[in-house]
C-alpha cells in the first residue's frame, strides 16, 4: 500500500485561492505515484478557536469537531500544507488546527506549497516549520513556493502551473517519500495507547 499523503488547505476565508492550488498539487501527487493523496479542506471541519478543556497530549477530546479532526490527521503518513502568508505568518486557521492535536502529528514528515505576493509565502512557511517541529514532525527543506501566484490563476481560480512548480513538486515529493519511509517505525509507536503516569 502507498503511504497516505494529506494535502491540507490552510486558508478558510471566503474568496481564497488555496483550493485551486491544492487541487493541482493533489493531481500532480497522484501522477507522481509514490503516495495516495487525500485532499483535506480545513474549512470543512469548521474548527472554532481551540476550545478543548484538556491538553491535546491527553487525547481526551470532548467535542465532535476535535474527534473528527483527530481521526483525519491520524490517518495520514505525511502532510503537505498549502498555505498563504498573513502578515509574515501562516493563516490563523492553520495554526489553530495544528494546536488542536499533539500525538496525531508525531513522526510525520511535512512539506509546504506556499503562495502569495513577492515572497511566495516563504515567510509563512518558516514560521509554520517552527510550530510543526514542536509537534515532533519533520519539515523538509524542499518546497513549492509560488510568488505572484494570482497571475497564474484562471478566472475560475484554477492554477496554470509553471514548469518550476512541477519540478519543485516532484523534488519535494521524492524527499517527502524518503522521510515517510524512514519514520514509519516511529509512527507505529504514535498509534500505541498512552501509558499511564507512574
Amino acid at each position: 500500500m502507498k503511504p497516505k499523503l494529506h494535502i491540507i488547505i490552510g486558508s478558510t476565508r471566503p474568496g481564497r485561492v488555496g483550493p485551486g492550488i491544492a487541487q493541482w498539487f493533489s493531481e500532480f501527487a497522484a501522477e507522481h505515484g509514490k503516495f495516495e493523496p487525500v485532499l483535506v479542506d480545513l474549512a470543512a471541519f469548521n474548527l472554532p478557536v481551540f476550545d478543548e478543556p484538556e491538553h491535546p497530549m491527553k487525547q481526551s477530546y470532548h467535542h465532535a469537531h476535535t474527534k473528527a479532526w483527530a481521526e483525519s490527521v491520524s490517518a495520514a503518513d505525511a502532510f503537505v500544507f498549502v498555505t498563504p502568508e498573513y502578515n509574515y505568518a501562516p493563516p490563523p486557521a492553520l495554526v489553530n488546527a495544528l494546536n488542536y492535536l499533539s500525538r496525531e502529528w508525531n513522526y510525520a514528515p511535512a512539506g509546504f506549497v506556499s503562495y502569495g505576493g513577492i515572497s511566495g509565502g516563504l515567510r509563512s512557511v518558516q514560521m509554520a516549520k517552527q510550530i510543526v517541529t514542536t509537534l515532533k514532525m519533520m519539515p523538509i527543506p524542499e518546497g513549492v513556493p509560488m510568488p505572484m501566484v494570482f497571475q497564474n490563476l484562471d478566472e475560475n481560480g484554477k492554477l496554470k502551473p509553471l514548469d518550476i512548480y512541477k519540478t519543485s513538486a516532484a523534488t519535494m515529493l521524492d524527499e517527502l517519500f524518503r522521510w515517510t519511509e524512514a519514520l514509519k517505525p516511529l509512527r507505529a509507536e504514535r498509534k500505541a495507547p498512552l501509558k499511564a503516569a507512574a
